[in-house]
């Protein structure tokens, strides 16, 4: 799933916080929630290895869980109506156009990682580099714009992938690369785009009704 393949890896570099990039002004966010932050990044640094190494593990590679329950949506949709199929084979889009959205957003606002603005914040991974901005959190916007596509595909799966998604969420920010309010953010724009955007991928219908009659419908139905 080529929506979900976004991570990528940072060069720690040292701090410059307040100064603009590209000559543009650069948002310092440790005035809303920074406190916060670093009470969670403190406990972060006297957590127990194990606990540790589980979080970052999962916040590295847990979209993949998100395109996994993608795979099982379209795999149940094939013993669904032809509109819950449309919106099953559009949720990958779904988060692909979400995630264009969020990258809009983060330039407009750009707001400095919490890690580059807090002098001696604590981090399980290296501190991204300037230019990669904060606001709103790439993981959580993923995470939750799968998960609001997902529940209105089915309802199991899309459970799993909301706890997944606070679970995503909170791994950013206990890893110390976002603030509470960029997950929260990110959290919102997910859920806001994904939900109309899935509704109206049930337009796709008469599509899949077609292409349930033709080559493709072992793919789009099961055997009778």
């Amino acid at each position: 799933m080529n929506g979900i393949a976004l991570l990528q890896l940072h060069v720690h570099l040292p701090a410059l916080p307040g100064l603009p990039v590209a000559g543009l002004p650069v948002f310092d966010g440790s005035g809303i929630d920074g406190g916060l932050y670093t009470q969670i990044t403190r406990d972060a640094q006297h957590a127990p290895w194990l606990l540790n190494d589980t979080v970052t593990t999962w916040s590295a590679f847990g979209l993949g869980l998100f395109a996994a329950l993608m795979l099982a949506a379209w795999w149940q949709a094939r013993r669904s109506d032809s509109p819950m199929m449309a919106r099953a084979l559009a949720t990958p889009l779904v988060v692909a156009v979400v995630y264009g959205v969020d990258m809009m957003l983060r330039t407009l606002v750009r707001e400095e990682r919490p890690c580059r603005s807090i002098p001696g914040s604590f981090t399980l991974e290296s501190c991204p580099a300037p230019g990669d901005w904060s606001f709103p959190s790439n993981h959580a916007v993923i995470a939750f714009a799968a998960a609001a596509a997902l529940w209105l595909v089915e309802r199991r799966l899309g459970a799993v992938a909301v706890l997944a998604a606070v679970a995503m969420a909170a791994s950013r920010v206990w890893i110390g690369m976002h603030y509470p309010h960029d997950v929260a953010g990110g959290a919102l724009l997910g859920v806001a785009l994904a939900v109309p955007l899935t509704v109206f991928a049930t337009r796709g219908t008469p599509w899949v009704e077609r292409a349930r009659k033709g080559r493709l419908r072992p793919l789009l139905l099961t055997a009778a």
